[in-house]
């Protein structure tokens, strides 16, 4: 049941990048319906009454698809973790059953439907658009730890040296979460496009620098209807551009800096392994980053960048736990065993 949780975050997170990303997240101005109704079909067809009465409404059908379909399936994993959350309480009294995991899943999975809620009624507001994609890494990055965890994943670490590693290996999560938190803001604020040139931005970047209006994450004042498009001069948004920009460059090096000090220290075939995903992630997320610059954010590339981001911090977190495990003396074989 966890392994199916896990697939459905998984698509819940890449259907909100796509509805976020194909600028659908008010597709459907209403919550939790769509135009006041639960079947996608009937809200596509009533946009389409409405637009043909009222020409000037302008109204996009095919916006009601994407936001309904990641309602629909954020619906079926929330029910699937109430669940795992019942099965664990029934299974309570098993040896080594989680617990408090799935129950904090259930309380995670409630407050994310209350952010996808607020995410419409309030317009798109750029925090509260950040802390869902947020609450989304989050559910999947539980999911996965669960799992490991049910399934005893692993059960002890014969490879003792890389335990060392845990202060860099800390060090090189916490940027990364930064890292994704710079991008949703990025998103949020619809700054991604604003930057069109490597390495950083245009020619006088520099002088186009407004900290100030950047990071307001509450009470900015404007005059629109919502956040739709967004409300940030282009100073602030170019600001937030680069600033996510130099966070990619922090991430990449303390990331590299990691991967080299395990195959430095580790003796076992399992983190050498280990290392070749982190690094082999790491360069496929550069390489989407560069890719939406490029081809100026195409969707796909897009949303695998979104993606990317996710597997790479479930990948460090994995990485911590395994060397978090109770350690053996013995010294590895060449297969690791």
């Amino acid at each position: 049941m966890t392994i199916v949780a896990i697939f459905l975050a998984a698509g819940v997170i890449a259907l909100g990048a796509w509805t976020r990303l194909s600028d659908a997240g008010l597709g459907c101005p209403d919550w939790p319906g769509c135009y006041g109704h639960l079947d996608v079909r009937k809200a596509v067809a009533h946009v389409a009454d409405v637009n043909s009465t009222d020409p000037g409404a302008l109204r996009e059908a095919h916006k009601t698809i994407p936001e309904m379909v990641h309602r629909y399936f954020a619906s079926v994993l929330g029910l699937t973790i109430l669940i795992i959350a019942a099965l664990s309480w029934i299974n309570r009294k098993r040896a080594k059953q989680p617990l408090k995991l799935p129950l904090f899943l259930v309380v995670l999975v409630i407050f994310q439907g209350l952010l996808g809620m607020w995410t419409v009624t309030m317009g798109l507001q750029p925090t509260i658009v950040m802390l869902h994609l947020l609450g989304g890494f989050t559910t999947l990055t539980l999911l996965s730890l669960l799992a490991a965890r049910l399934y005893r994943w692993p059960e002890f670490l014969n490879d003792c040296d890389v335990r060392t590693l845990k202060p860099l290996a800390g060090l090189a999560l916490a940027a990364v979460i930064l890292q994704i938190a710079l991008g949703g803001w990025t998103t949020a604020n619809y700054a991604a496009v604003v930057c069109t040139e490597l390495p950083v931005c245009e020619s006088g970047w520099t002088e186009h620098l407004n900290f100030a209006d950047a990071f307001i994450f509450w009470g900015h004042e404007h005059d629109l209807p919502d956040y739709e498009f967004g409300v940030l001069e282009n100073d602030a948004r170019t600001t937030i551009h680069v600033m996510h920009r130099f966070g990619a460059l922090l991430v990449s090096l303390l990331v590299l800096t990691l991967v080299v000090r395990i195959l430095r220290r580790a003796h076992s075939t399992f983190f050498r392994n280990f290392a070749g995903v982190i690094l082999l992630l790491l360069l496929v997320q550069v390489g989407l980053g560069i890719g939406n610059v490029v081809f100026s954010v195409p969707l796909r590339i897009a949303v695998a960048h979104n993606f990317g981001a996710v597997v790479l911090l479930i990948t460090l977190i994995l990485f911590i736990r395994a060397i978090n495990v109770k350690c053996t003396s013995a010294r590895p074989g060449p297969n690791g065993e």
